[in-house]
């Protein structure tokens, strides 16, 4: 059997999110859990969705739109940061990252973005569906928790 100081345990968090009363409880709870361990690491991930073709009649409207969603997501992620750096992360280990990505589904970008990047943890927020609801749609949690490989993954309620 290893003993710890064997194994090389990546401490790498994905710590996907938005702004939503789950995502910031799952900010909270990874600064509880893991604000000023040492060699931690976190990267606080949105994905912007981009929108369908046919969605804007022109350029100019997808452009301003992409531009006044991504100002709001920098926001949210900057003040995620600020909460992960206060519990103790030093400030070059958290990092943020909002890629603009065509995506079947949130799910699968960010199970894009942790097989594309090396991360032991990945943390997401439950959604807050019924479970009417979760059994008609799904949910993120629930498709990464049924998909994700080599790795931790963290659903905080």
């Amino acid at each position: 059997m290893a003993h710890q100081g064997d194994l090389n345990f990546n401490r790498n968090v994905l710590l996907a999110v938005d702004d939503s009363a789950n995502a910031r409880r799952a900010v909270a709870y990874v600064a509880f859990m893991l604000g000023g361990v040492t060699n931690s690491k976190v990267t606080l991930l949105h994905v912007i969705s981009e929108p369908e073709e046919d969605y804007f009649t022109k350029i100019e409207e997808k452009q301003k739109w992409i531009e006044q969603y991504r100002h709001r997501v920098e926001a949210f992620l900057e003040q995620y940061r600020r909460e992960l750096i206060d519990a103790g992360f030093a400030a070059e280990a958290v990092q943020t990252s909002a890629p603009l990505r065509s995506c079947p589904s949130i799910a699968e970008c960010i199970l894009s973005e942790l097989d594309r990047t090396q991360y032991g943890t990945l943390v997401v927020g439950r959604q807050g569906l019924s479970r009417k609801e979760e059994f008609l749609f799904g949910s993120v949690s629930s498709k990464i928790v049924g998909h994700a490989r080599n790795c931790v993954v963290w659903v905080v309620a």
